[in-house]
């Protein structure tokens, strides 16, 4: 169960390593391009489910009920071996406690961040789960110490990002060599992000180009967002955007500077070495409720995971153009401020674990089928 982009990526990798050990596994389940590539018959598309902010959901609430109560019928009526839940905790959790009621193992991958808000659902995961694979290193002793069975299997994105990528080869392959300053723009895998947050990151680059005429513009188009709504919000603008599909660490590995929407995609630009600007906005009754129960002292994975702020966050009132203008020609214009930047996001690197995540992760699956199929 992937309910969006880089679920619907970890999610394939996850069924890939699955299938190089057991050929015979079967896979369905709800999940997006990718998964559909490695094998699985997807349900429903997890470009029908993501959504961001508490409130928010009102408007996907019919396809996300019709969707728990599809996967509910097969889990009574054809008892898989296994439930793998990836995220997506409000939609996971109700699924869990079906799981449970019908024998159905359930294991969890990519913890929900109950370390940062709503930590009453421990309680909910302790009953309803039977394993948890956890992919940020601090998140194991946390659920440990609370009674649960967990592993830390290290950070997924470790098995997809390349170490390898020659910069000034893809520049010339882009047909931007010599061009400078190139920034990049990752407004979200949510249709809700992009609506938020591009319009404001095309009017700070506007900005940045004042400052630096050669700008050029980099926005790699996530699977789960329509051509046609970026390009609703690039084509009125002089800005020279190019919206491209596919390899998006290509993409990263030429920019100088990334303005980047708050999610997994913060840590993919840290492990690629980009100086970014993390954005974070959703509805204003969302923001008022997650003020309420957030926990943390960051947004931002990157930040979270250092534990210290070693990117700039702009968070709801904060994200104006004015303000993301203000923090990009900054990193642009502080050589020592970049250096720096990247030092730590390197070091970052360094705890995320080892490529393995995918194969451990299939190994906890495969002994916990293997365990019912004994029971059984």
């Amino acid at each position: 169960m992937a309910g969006e982009a880089s679920a619907d990526l970890h999610g394939a990798n996850l069924v890939r390593a699955l299938r190089s050990r057991d050929p015979r596994a079967v896979f369905q389940g709800i999940g997006g391009e990718r998964m559909r590539e490695a094998g699985v018959q997807t349900l429903f598309s997890s470009s029908q489910m993501a959504v961001v902010g508490l409130t928010e959901v009102f408007s996907r609430l019919r396809v996300i009920a019709r969707a728990y109560w599809s996967l509910r019928s097969i889990l009574k009526s054809q008892r898989p071996d296994l439930l793998v839940l990836i995220d997506y905790p409000d939609f996971n959790l109700h699924l869990a406690r079906a799981a449970k009621s019908f024998g159905v193992p359930v294991l969890y991958y990519i913890s929900p961040q109950v370390w940062a808000w709503r930590s009453g659902r421990v309680k909910k995961l302790a009953s309803r789960v039977d394993r948890m694979a956890v992919i940020l290193p601090f998140e194991e002793g946390f659920y440990r110490e609370r009674g649960m069975e967990v592993e830390y299997v290290g950070h997924p994105l470790l098995d997809t990002v390349p170490r390898d990528l020659n910069r000034e080869e893809i520049l010339r392959e882009m047909g931007l060599a010599g061009r400078s300053p190139i920034l990049g723009l990752l407004p979200g895998s949510r249709t809700e992000e992009v609506r938020n947050l591009l319009p404001v990151m095309i009017r700070a680059a506007e900005a940045l180009r004042e400052r630096h005429p050669g700008l050029i513009c980099l926005l790699p188009l996530a699977s789960t967002i329509p051509a046609d709504l970026v390009h609703s919000f690039t084509t009125p603008s002089s800005l020279p955007v190019q919206v491209l599909s596919g390899d998006i660490y290509r993409l990263l590995s030429v920019c100088d500077l990334a303005f980047v929407a708050s999610g997994t995609a913060t840590l993919e630009t840290a492990i690629m070495g980009v100086p970014m600007v993390i954005l974070y906005r959703v509805s204003p009754l969302s923001f008022w409720l997650a003020k309420k129960v957030i926990r943390v002292p960051h947004i931002g994975l990157v930040n979270l995971i250092a534990g210290e702020g070693i990117v700039p966050e702009l968070i709801q009132h904060d994200v104006t153009p004015e303000r993301l203008a203000e923090e990009g020609l900054s990193i642009l214009e502080s050589r020592q401020r970049r250096e720096s930047m990247v030092k730590k996001m390197m070091e970052l690197r360094g705890r995320l674990g080892t490529n393995s995540a995918s194969e451990r992760t299939a190994a906890m699956a495969l002994e916990l089928m293997q365990l019912r199929q004994g029971n059984g």
